[in-house]
């Protein structure tokens, strides 16, 4: 599972737990550094500036290496984040964030018992920090523990009753415990709290498991009209349509869900089942060849080309 923690979540954090002091204004960079909004490269500028300048010291300075690690960690630069996060601790051992963004990176390098270890000790410093249980709990998913990981999620939740990513998170630890109904129930909550294309598709591919394949395409529809240009609810939505038997329907999808992402193997074979029920040899064998193409020795696609003896 890589749900992505959100950059307003961690810099509202970091306000949170880091006033500003009222005897110090700071400045535009400062600002840009410790701000909620702001690129990830802007977030690093601006706090290179606040630490090449050296104009803060103390708990001040180690935000501006915790943010800079944060800003470092969204451009996938981990180890250069890791070095920030590192001297954020050591300026300021007892900051909550500087510990929660440190795991992250941990995380982001599969190195899940440091990342729980960071997390603990963010959550021992502020045990009311949504943020990290909910990243432990990512972490504890990863490692295997679906028990660990909800109890953290749903502490996460309970915390901050509207932590869409929590209830996410939780979602989808249910859903790997084939508890249906409750990763039903997080899903719609997610939804309503931040509805989006991974949202509809999430619960899309519940109400698929559960063969309730009406409301998985209606959730596919919502996906696709949210992100029109993204093929992955196109081609959600074009499986359901072959599950039902609206050939026309699916090769439709399929063909929208090429158009944005023409390297999906799936989508070439699907296309390729939706052409041969519709009576298009050619148009079958072609997207089939394709699909091998991407992927040899794809099963699917060779068993229907040697079923048409075109292999």
């Amino acid at each position: 599972m890589r749900v992505p923690i959100s950059l307003m979540a961690v810099l509202a954090a970091l306000a949170a737990m880091s006033p500003v002091p009222a005897s110090a204004e700071g400045g535009p960079a400062w600002e840009a550094c410790v701000g909620l909004t702001g690129t990830p490269d802007e977030r690093v500028k601006a706090c290179s500036i606040v630490i090449d300048t050296k104009s803060e010291s103390g708990r001040r300075l180690a935000g501006a290496y915790c943010n800079r690690g944060h800003g470092l960690t969204e451009k996938s630069e981990l180890d250069a984040a890791l070095s920030d996060l590192d001297e954020a601790v050591r300026l300021a051992p007892d900051y909550a964030c500087a510990f929660n963004n440190r795991g992250r990176v941990f995380s982001f390098k599969h190195d899940y018992d440091r990342a729980i270890a960071d997390y603990d000790q963010a959550i021992k410093l502020d045990p009311s920090l949504a943020l990290a249980y909910s990243n432990r709990g990512e972490s504890r998913y990863n490692k295997g523990d679906l028990d660990g990981a909800l109890a953290d999620f749903s502490t996460a939740i309970k915390l901050d009753s509207n932590y869409a990513t929590a209830y996410a998170n939780r979602g989808y630890a249910y859903y790997r415990k084939h508890d249906m109904p409750h990763a039903l129930a997080d899903f719609t909550m997610r939804i309503k709290l931040a509805p989006g294309l991974l949202a509809y598709i999430d619960r899309g591919n519940v109400y698929r498991d559960s063969e309730q394949l009406d409301r998985a395409a209606a959730d596919y529809g919502e996906a696709i009209r949210v992100a029109p240009t993204d093929a992955r609810g196109w081609r959600n939505r074009g499986m359901i349509r072959l599950y039902q038997g609206d050939n026309k329907g699916g090769l439709a999808d399929y063909d929208k869900a090429l158009q944005y992402d023409p390297s999906d193997v799936f989508s070439w074979n699907n296309r390729g089942q939706a052409r041969l029920r519709l009576g298009d040899r050619q148009g079958a064998i072609a997207d089939f060849r394709k699909a091998l193409e991407l992927r040899p020795g794809l099963p699917a696609a060779r068993e229907a080309l040697q079923k048409l003896g075109a292999l």
